[in-house]
C-alpha cells in the first residue's frame, strides 16, 4: 500500500547576503528565475506547496498566480522557516526543499515523491550519485513536533543524525549543488552552460 504523498516546504527567506547586493533565488535559470522554477517544479509534483518567503519580498512578485501557499517569515534563520511550514502544513509528511539548488527540479522531486509514497522510512534524503548525502529531504508527521523546536540556521541535522534515514539517490551532484555567491553563479553556468 502506497502513503499519501507529502506537502512541499519550499525555503526561500533567507537574505543572499553572500550575493553582495544580487537575489539568487532571482537569477534565470534556463530563462526562469530560480524562485519561480522552483516552486513551479514543486506544483507539478504535489497538490500542497509552501513557500517561506521574507517579508515585503520582490521575490513574491514572481509567484502572483501560483496556487502555492505563501508564507512570509520575518525571521531569516532557516528554522523559522521550517517551523512555519511545519505549522502550515497539512500532508502527513513535508518535503524540505531549498530554492537555491537549481539542479533540482519536477523530476528529481517527482522521484524523492515516489520513493517516500512506496517506502516506509519516517525520514527520506537524496544524495548524489556518488553517494553524498544532500537535499531535499522528506519527514513523516512524527517528526514534526521536533522540527518545529529548531533553532538557529543549520535545518535539521541533529534530528537526521539521531534518526534512521532512507537514502534516493539523484543524478549526478544534484542533491549538494547549490549557489551562494556570484562566483558559485559563474562557475556552474560555464560548466552546464544553463
Amino acid at each position: 500500500m502506497t502513503r499519501p504523498a507529502p506537502a512541499i516546504l519550499i525555503l526561500a527567506a533567507g537574505a543572499s547576503s553572500r550575493m553582495r547586493g544580487g537575489d539568487k533565488l532571482q537569477e534565470p535559470v534556463d530563462g526562469t528565475p530560480l524562485i519561480l522554477r522552483a516552486v513551479r517544479a514543486a506544483c507539478a509534483t504535489v497538490s500542497e506547496v509552501i513557500v517561506a518567503l521574507p517579508p515585503n519580498s520582490a521575490r513574491r512578485a514572481w509567484l502572483g498566480d501560483s496556487p502555492a501557499t505563501l508564507l512570509e517569515v520575518p525571521d531569516r534563520e532557516m528554522s523559522a522557516s521550517i517551523r512555519a511550514g511545519v505549522i502550515a502544513c497539512r500532508a502527513p509528511a513535508l518535503l524540505i526543499h531549498l530554492a537555491d539548488m537549481p539542479e533540482i527540479g519536477a523530476p528529481e522531486l517527482a522521484r524523492m515523491v515516489a520513493a517516500w509514497r512506496e517506502g516506509k522510512a519516517t525520514i527520506l534524503r537524496a544524495a548524489t550519485a556518488d553517494g553524498q548525502l544532500g537535499q531535499p529531504v522528506v519527514f513523516d508527521r512524527c517528526h514534526f513536533e521536533a522540527l518545529t523546536r529548531l533553532s538557529g540556521d543549520t535545518g535539521a541535522r541533529d534530528l537526521l543524525r539521531q534518526n534512521a534515514v532512507e537514502i534516493v539517490t539523484l543524478p549526478g551532484r544534484a542533491a549538494l549543488t547549490d549557489l551562494d555567491t556570484p562566483e558559485d553563479w559563474a562557475e556552474w553556468r560555464a560548466r552546464t552552460g544553463r
